[in-house]
């Protein structure tokens, strides 16, 4: 019982370490590219017309990236080399809340591919790490403690 709190507590914090990271990167890139009209919705529209002449979508494009590579980041030190499920698990969580704020299912490939490629970045950026910090077994493996 303890190790399944310990697991969604965890779940918990990552998806809230996942949110206020793109709130703050999309924030900060808005600031940067002038937008002044800021979608507090962002993180969780998939329609966006995808062009490289549209502001909304350079400025979701880039800041999920920047989200998606310091979550990666971030995750370590809350669950040591587990970095991969745990980054699977709230990519899998983001596209579940998006739909249901939306109430549709992303069709457009472009957001599909951004969605697989930032969990690519964000494992990637968590094992590597994960693997230089995490080198002894008990925190190789510290959410299931």
């Amino acid at each position: 019982m303890l190790i399944k709190m310990n697991i969604h507590f965890h779940i918990f914090l990552c998806i809230l370490i996942f949110y206020t990271l793109f709130y703050m990167a999309s924030t900060l890139c808005a600031g940067f590219m002038r937008i002044e009209d800021f979608d507090w919705m962002l993180p969780f529209r998939h329609k966006i017309t995808p062009s490289l002449s549209s502001s909304q979508y350079l400025l979701h494009v880039i800041s999920a990236g920047i989200t998606f590579f310091l979550s990666g980041l971030l995750f370590v030190p809350l669950v040591g080399a587990m970095v991969w499920d745990y980054s699977a698990t709230v990519t899998v969580l983001h596209v579940i809340i998006c739909c249901t704020v939306t109430q549709e299912f992303p069709l457009m490939w472009q957001w599909w591919l951004q969605i697989g490629s930032g969990l690519f970045l964000m494992i990637i950026s968590g094992q590597t790490v994960a693997y230089f910090t995490c080198r002894s077994s008990n925190q190789r493996h510290r959410s299931t403690i």
